[in-house]
C-alpha cells in the first residue's frame, strides 16, 4: 500500500532526548489498520518513506487511533524540518 499525505511535524519531549513525529491522518490510519500485516511490538509495521528527496525505511507506532512517522535527526537535518512545519510524505507500507 502506498500513500501520499501532508502532516505537520510535533515534536514529543518526554524523554530527556526530543523525538519528532508526523501523525499518519485519521482515514489513512482506518485504511491501513485494514491491512493484513503480521503482529508487531508496538503495533508497528515497516514502512519506506520519502520526504523531499529524502529516503529511508523505519515503522510507524500506532496509538489513539492514528499511526505515528518518528523523524529521526539525519532526516529533519537533510530536509530543514523543523517542529510545526507541515511536510509532504510518501509512504509505503511492506510489513504485509
Amino acid at each position: 500500500m502506498q500513500i501520499e499525505f501532508d502532516a505537520e511535524v510535533r515534536r514529543w519531549d518526554a524523554r530527556a532526548d526530543s523525538w519528532y513525529f508526523a501523525v499518519v491522518p485519521e482515514e489513512l490510519s482506518a485504511d491501513i489498520r485494514e491491512l493484513p500485516a503480521p503482529p508487531r511490538g508496538f503495533g508497528a509495521l515497516r514502512v519506506r518513506v520519502r520526504v523531499g528527496a529524502t529516503r529511508w525505511a523505519t515503522s510507524i507506532f500506532f496509538s489513539r487511533g492514528t499511526y505515528s512517522l518518528p523523524l529521526k535527526r539525519a532526516v529533519r537535518e537533510a530536509e530543514r524540518i523543523e517542529d510545526g512545519d507541515v511536510i509532504r510524505i510518501e509512504l509505503e507500507v511492506v510489513d504485509l
